[in-house]
């Protein structure tokens, strides 16, 4: 099973955009892995032999494959749609449990959903600082970075100790008298 970092709420600093923008790019791989992972179990699942699955789960398991295949169903909601064919869930303390056979295909196309959502909130923050490195902003900068469930969504820009950006930089010439 492969373990993610990025569902959590935090401030990191990196020493530059590349930095941001490379962890962006490991943390996509690794959601694009645990995405294809999860869609070859759905699948599997879906694929099953339907002998065994009275009529009512077979019905169920065609209009997931629909949904999946196209993305939306008539009303192009995927949330609506899934529970048009939910299982049977009960409600314990603060979860949901279930026992029918159909209720793994369901949490598995959830977490799909997700994963791909994830996905594209990291696609377009990693545009965004591919578009900021383009302006050169410096290699004496921190950037003390937002992350909300693990995307960036803000950056605030700090000067590394010890430096003092270019436009406050005294420069002066001294020439001494020597006294006879």
């Amino acid at each position: 099973m492969l373990v993610l970092e990025g569902f959590l709420t935090e401030i990191r600093t990196f020493y530059s955009l590349r930095e941001i923008r490379e962890s962006i790019s490991a943390e996509i791989d690794q959601y694009k892995s645990l995405l294809d992972d999860y869609s070859q179990w759905l699948g599997t699942l879906l694929r099953k032999p339907e002998s065994g699955k009275n009529p009512e789960q077979a019905k169920k398991t065609s209009e997931l494959q629909k949904i999946m295949k196209s993305g939306t169903r008539k009303n192009g909601r995927k949330e609506e749609n899934l529970k048009t064919i939910s299982t049977e869930w009960v409600q314990f303390k603060d979860m949901m449990l279930a026992s029918d056979d159909f209720g793994e295909a369901e949490i598995l196309f959830e977490a799909i959903e997700e994963l791909k959502s994830k996905i594209d909130k990291l696609e377009k923050a990693k545009n965004s600082i591919a578009d900021l490195e383009r302006y050169g902003l410096g290699k004496e900068i921190l950037y003390v970075t937002y992350l909300h469930d693990g995307v960036p969504e803000k950056i605030f820009f700090k000067m590394k100790r010890g430096t003092i950006p270019e436009k406050f930089q005294f420069t002066a010439d001294l020439s001494i008298m020597k006294q006879l």
